[in-house]
């Protein structure tokens, strides 16, 4: 019975933790989407000023993991974003756990990580939505 009552505990646990690391993504996306917004902001400025004076702009104002443009790599994720895109709709709505053990993926930190990505691009771009905690297809 102990071990039924640590097994309860351990679940419970991780339902948890797996709640409170969905909600820091989302916070996540949402600081990404201010700091782009933002970024366009100053870029205008910019752009504005250097109209003003006639010379060309001072410096292009870049977010962290994208070019100044907002575009990716595309061809590097594109095949990530693909196999995800794929697993979700066989899946008919996954977790981020769920689409973790299916990819093989569960403490692999970097690959983890790619996933969010992927999920991050793949929800940008209207492919996948969230339901109920749980991605899928659009």
């Amino acid at each position: 019975m102990a071990d039924e009552t640590f097994e309860t505990f351990v679940q419970r646990e991780r339902a948890r933790l797996n709640g409170e690391r969905e909600a820091i993504f989302t916070q996540q996306h949402e600081l990404e989407e201010k700091l782009n917004a933002v970024n366009r902001e100053l870029a205008a400025i910019e752009a504005y000023e250097a109209a003003k004076s006639g010379k060309p702009p001072a410096r292009q104002v870049a977010t962290r993991r994208t070019g100044a443009r907002g575009t990716s790599g595309g061809a590097r994720s594109g095949g990530r974003r693909d196999e995800l895109f794929t697993i979700i709709k066989q899946g008919g709505g996954l977790s981020r756990g769920e689409i973790l053990e299916k990819m093989g993926l569960k403490g692999n930190k970097s690959g983890e990580m790619s996933v969010s990505n992927a999920l991050t691009a793949l929800t940008k771009s209207n492919q996948v939505t969230r339901r109920d905690r749980k991605y899928v297809a659009a």
